[in-house]
C-alpha cells in the first residue's frame, strides 16, 4: 500500500512538471486576403468577412484584437474591435475614421488619433465601448508604462523665420481636451545643419521604463533618405541622438531586459547599400557598435536573447545605379553580441526572401515570400536546433502575435 501511495505522488508530481513547463500554444492574429484571421495552436478561425483589414493589435489580456477596416483602395480606415469571447466585431463608436490605434499597457483601453485629435475608450458591460477626447494638435503619441497619461509630438509649423522647434508633451489619460492638465515634456531644438527635424514619431519605452526612442523626421522627401534616432528620459531631461536611419519602427527594438537599443544605421532610401545592424547602449552611447560584415546589408533585426539579435541579410549590390531597385534576397543570421559570432539560421530556396523575425517565447518566427508573389508563410524554429517547418500559409503580411509572459 505505502509502494502504491509513493508511485501515485510521482506520477502525479511529474505530470505536473511537465503541464508547468510546457509551452504555451502560439496565437497569432492576422490577414489573408484583406480579411482577419486568427490561429492558436494548430485551429485557424477566419474572423472577418467582406472587409478590407489592416493593423490587427492584440489588447493586454489577449481578449480583443483592434483592427481597421476600408475600402480597396484603404483611403478611409475605421476602427473596429474583435471580441474573442462573445465572437463578434463591433465598433466602440460608430465611423471612427483613424490610422493610429494604441492598446493601454496596463487595461482594455484603446487610444486613437482621428484627424490630430486623441481620444481614448471608454467602457460599458467591460469592453471597450464609446469614446472621449483626450488632447488636439497631435502627430503622434505612445502611453506611459504605467498607463496613466501619454507622450505625444506635435508638428512644427514653418514660420516666416523658419521652422518651429519639434515640441513632446505629456498628456494624462483624463485631460479631457483641458489645456492646464497638459505639460511641455520636451522641447528639441533643430536647425538644417544639424538636427533639422519637423515631427517625432515611433515612440517606444526601454524595459524598465526609464527611457524612450523616437525617430525625429524632417521634410517628406528628406524623411525618404534619413531620419534621426534619438531616445529621452522618462523625467524629459536628458535628451539624447544615438544614430540616423530609415523610417521603418520595425527597425528600432529594445533589448528584452536591459536599457541596450538596436537599430538599422544607415542614410539612403534604396536597401542596396548602407544598412548595418547597430547596438548601443543607453545612456553611455561609447559602447555603439555595428555588426554588419563588410559587404552585407542588414534589412529587419529581433532580439532573440538578451546578448543575441536575429537580422535578416543580404549581400550588398554597389553595382546597381539606374532601373529598378533589385530584390535584396535575405536570410536570417544570429548575431551574439558577446562573442562577436554570427551564424546562419534559414536556408531559404528557389528566390525565397526570409525577413520580419519575431521571438514568441523560445519559438523564432519569420515571414518567407518571394519578389513574384502577394503573399507569403510564416515558418518557425521551436529553438535554435530544431527543425523548421511551416505554421501559416498564403497570408497577406506577418502576423501579430499574442504572448502573455
Amino acid at each position: 500500500m505505502t509502494i502504491r501511495i509513493l508511485l501515485l505522488i510521482l506520477f502525479v508530481s511529474f505530470n505536473l512538471s511537465i503541464d508547468a513547463s510546457a509551452e504555451v500554444p502560439l496565437k497569432a492574429a492576422y490577414i489573408r486576403n484583406h480579411q482577419l484571421w486568427m490561429k492558436e495552436g494548430d485551429k485557424e478561425i477566419q474572423l472577418t468577412t467582406g472587409r478590407y483589414v489592416s493593423s490587427p493589435k492584440w489588447s493586454k489580456d489577449g481578449q480583443y484584437i483592434a483592427y481597421l477596416a476600408g475600402n480597396e483602395n484603404g483611403e478611409k480606415t475605421y476602427l473596429y474591435i474583435y471580441d474573442l469571447k462573445k465572437k463578434e466585431s463591433y465598433q466602440p463608436y460608430p465611423s471612427i475614421e483613424t490610422s493610429q490605434i494604441k492598446w493601454s499597457p496596463t487595461s482594455n483601453q484603446l487610444a486613437y488619433n482621428s484627424r490630430g485629435i486623441l481620444n481614448v475608450t471608454k467602457t460599458k458591460n467591460g469592453r471597450p465601448h464609446g469614446f472621449e477626447n483626450v488632447s488636439l494638435g497631435v502627430s503622434d503619441f505612445e502611453w506611459f508604462p504605467d498607463g496613466k497619461a501619454f507622450i505625444v509630438s506635435s508638428q512644427s509649423n514653418l514660420l516666416p523665420t523658419g521652422w518651429e522647434p519639434v515640441r513632446l508633451f505629456k498628456v494624462p489619460v483624463d485631460a479631457n481636451l483641458n489645456t492646464n492638465k497638459i505639460k511641455p515634456f520636451y522641447t528639441i531644438q533643430t536647425n538644417t545643419t544639424d538636427l533639422f527635424a519637423i515631427d517625432a514619431d515611433y515612440f517606444k519605452w526601454s524595459p524598465d521604463g526609464s527611457w524612450v526612442s523616437f525617430l525625429l523626421a524632417p521634410t517628406a522627401s528628406w524623411s525618404n533618405d534619413s531620419n534621426t534616432l534619438s531616445v529621452l528620459s522618462s523625467a524629459g531631461d536628458q535628451f539624447q541622438v544615438i544614430g540616423k536611419m530609415l523610417g521603418y519602427e520595425k527597425w528600432i527594438k529594445w533589448a528584452p531586459t536591459k536599457n541596450q537599443l538596436a537599430y538599422i544605421s544607415g542614410e539612403g532610401r534604396f536597401f542596396v547599400v548602407n544598412k548595418s545592424t547597430t547596438v548601443t547602449e543607453i545612456p553611455t552611447l561609447n559602447k555603439q557598435k555595428d555588426y554588419t560584415p563588410k559587404g552585407y546589408v542588414d534589412l529587419d533585426i529581433e532580439w532573440l536573447s538578451p546578448n543575441e539579435i536575429i537580422v535578416a541579410r543580404a549581400k550588398e549590390n554597389k553595382s546597381w545605379k539606374v532601373g529598378p531597385v533589385p530584390t535584396m534576397y535575405t536570410a536570417l543570421y544570429v548575431i551574439n553580441l558577446d562573442s562577436g559570432e554570427q551564424k546562419q539560421l534559414t536556408f531559404p530556396k528557389d528566390n525565397k526572401i526570409d525577413n520580419t523575425p519575431q521571438v514568441v517565447g523560445s519559438t523564432i518566427t519569420w515571414y518567407r515570400t518571394s519578389e513574384k508573389e502577394d503573399q507569403g508563410d510564416v515558418w518557425i524554429k521551436d529553438s535554435m536546433d530544431a527543425q523548421e517547418h511551416p505554421w501559416l500559409k498564403n497570408l497577406d503580411s506577418p502576423p501579430t502575435f499574442f504572448y502573455k509572459k
